[in-house]
């Protein structure tokens, strides 16, 4: 979420992600963790083979969770809510681009992408929040 550029993905997932950035960035909703594919991936769970189903997600949303326990000073545990304020959105950014929390993006095929858009201040997101 922190280096979505709408690149790449189908315009129906572009268009949901833009929303769904829009309405946390607004302040109008907490992100909710889950345990599946969530509400960003809704446009592509039609394609039974699309990338949200891979077991190796599940493992990739575990590495992110444990990552973000420190920054949020709260658990990220299922049905966990998180406000996602300018502040946290922040430090979250200078985690990432630190490398400190990018466990989760080991073997991603997006990680060169976001590496050029964490060192670039993460000016070409979608998500402007902060």
């Amino acid at each position: 979420m922190l280096t979505f550029a709408g690149k790449g993905y189908s315009p129906e997932f572009i268009s949901n992600f833009d929303r769904i950035a829009g309405l946390i960035a607004s302040g109008a909703q907490s992100v909710e963790i889950v345990l599946a594919p969530d509400d960003i991936c809704a446009p592509l769970l039609g394609d039974p083979t699309c990338h949200c189903r891979n077991a190796s997600l599940s493992e990739r949303d575990r590495f992110a969770a444990e990552a973000l326990v420190d920054l949020l000073h709260q658990p990220i545990d299922q049905n966990a809510k998180v406000h996602l304020t300018p502040e946290i959105l922040a430090r979250m950014r200078a985690a990432f681009a630190a490398g400190t929390t990018r466990k989760a993006c080991n073997g991603c095929q997006w990680s060169p992408t976001c590496d050029g858009i964490a060192r670039d201040s993460f000016r070409e997101t979608r998500l402007l929040c902060g």
